[in-house]
């Protein structure tokens, strides 16, 4: 088994702003559990390939972490990710088709991974609402990511190698030049290594949140704020950040070099794929 630990107040890889050193970096807390969210449908990703044969699909065969990425399931990338990053045990927000993403991603589990499926029935609502649905699944800090997420290993290491157990910790890419359709990534504005806005229509922006997060269990009754809040009992990830970055609650870890792509839409897809056919090695032996 591959422990990987984060310090309390440890300054490593963290955006410059708070450099005071004290006994509590002594205190590690390892990461072992991961919460996966995969309920959605990925309408833009099958709209988008009307008439192309390889994404070609009805509702009742199109299954987003599943599409192709170099020969490869989409959510095969995720899974190495976790096991490479010593992860023993995920939990699956599944949705929508429930049934049978199940059954698929059971066949891609890798042995050394425990595995399980967590429902949620109100999949059509926003993202926050699948995390909520982990609730009382975790007992301790946990790793959270999405199944259409591409990420580099050095991405994941410098996370799970300088996150604070105390704060909601947010892997964030300052590159903006970088970025590929910026206008629909979920922009972060951050003030030393606080996030203190996020939102993807925020003007004043130094940073992307590039959708993965080594959460503490206090992020569930955040959560639970968002979505009492709502009009219509929903909530969005970045609706329980802000939240919690309101109270001085979330550390912004950027990526340095690192690279990542979400798969949200036929062109992010082909990106990726560039990318990775031109030496991006994501999972290396």
């Amino acid at each position: 088994m591959l422990w990987r630990f984060g310090y309390a107040s440890s300054t490593a890889h963290e955006i410059p702003g708070q450099t005071h050193f004290s006994l509590r970096a002594l205190l590690m807390t390892s990461i072992s559990e991961a919460v996966v969210l995969m309920a959605g449908e990925g309408s833009r990703l099958r709209q988008g390939y009307v008439g192309q044969a390889r994404l070609r699909g009805s509702d009742s065969t199109f299954l987003k972490p599943f599409v192709p990425v170099l020969g490869r399931p989409l959510i095969s990338y995720a899974l190495d990710t976790l096991i490479r990053a010593g992860i023993t045990s995920v939990n699956f927000v599944v949705g929508y088709e429930s049934g049978r993403m199940i059954e698929q991603v059971k066949q891609l589990i890798p042995s050394g991974l425990s595995a399980s499926f967590i429902e949620n029935h109100d999949w059509q609502k926003q993202n926050g609402i699948s995390l909520l649905a982990a609730a009382g699944h975790l007992s301790k800090p946990f790793l959270l990511t999405m199944s259409d997420h591409l990420f580099d290993p050095a991405v994941v290491d410098r996370l799970l190698d300088s996150f604070d157990s105390d704060f909601l910790n947010v892997a964030v890419d300052q590159k903006l030049d970088s970025i590929f359709d910026l206008e629909d990534a979920m922009k972060v504005r951050t003030r030393g290594n606080r996030v203190t806005d996020i939102g993807k229509n925020l003007r004043d922006y130094d940073a992307i949140d590039i959708g993965l997060f080594v959460c503490p269990l206090e992020i569930f009754d955040y959560f639970e704020q968002a979505k009492s809040r709502s009009r219509r009992n929903d909530c969005s990830l970045a609706d329980g950040v802000r939240l919690m970055a309101g109270n001085d609650k979330v550390r912004a870890i950027d990526i340095g070099d690192g690279w990542w792509q979400d798969v949200d839409t036929p062109s992010m897809l082909q990106h990726a794929e560039r990318k990775m056919s031109a030496g991006y090695e994501l999972n290396p032996g």
